[in-house]
C-alpha cells in the first residue's frame, strides 16, 4: 500500500506567536494520526518557481491516513490556533508502492 505525505511550503510568516502556538499542538496531532515528521525547517535548496522556505515533510502509512489526520479534531485544534498567522502551501501526496516500481524494473 503507496504511503502518504504531508508536504507544507511556508511562503511567509506573518505571525510567529501563532506558528508557536501551532507548534506546539500540531506534533501531537501528526502522532496520533500514526504521522512521522521526516523533515522539519531545515536546510533548502530550492529549483525553479520553488521556494527556499520553511518545509516540513511528514510520512504516513497510506495515504487515507494522511488525509484522516489531516481531517481529525486534534489536527483541526492546532490549524484553528494556527489561524492566519502565515501563508503556506500544504498539500497532501500518495507515495508509490516501492514493490510494484521494484517488479516494473525486472
Amino acid at each position: 500500500m503507496p504511503k502518504g505525505y504531508w508536504v507544507s511550503v511556508y511562503r511567509t510568516i506573518s505571525d510567529p506567536e501563532r506558528l508557536a502556538a501551532y507548534n506546539k499542538l500540531a506534533p501531537s496531532a501528526v502522532a496520533a494520526g500514526g504521522g512521522r515528521i521526516l523533515s522539519r525547517g531545515g536546510r533548502v535548496v530550492a529549483h525553479d518557481a520553488g521556494i527556499a522556505e520553511r518545509t516540513v515533510l511528514i510520512e504516513f502509512d497510506s495515504f487515507e491516513q494522511a488525509v484522516a489526520a489531516r481531517e481529525s479534531v486534534a489536527y483541526q485544534e492546532a490549524l484553528a490556533a494556527l489561524s492566519d498567522g502565515v501563508e503556506r502551501d500544504f498539500r497532501i501526496v500518495e507515495g508509490i508502492d516501492l514493490t510494484e516500481v521494484q517488479s516494473d524494473l525486472h
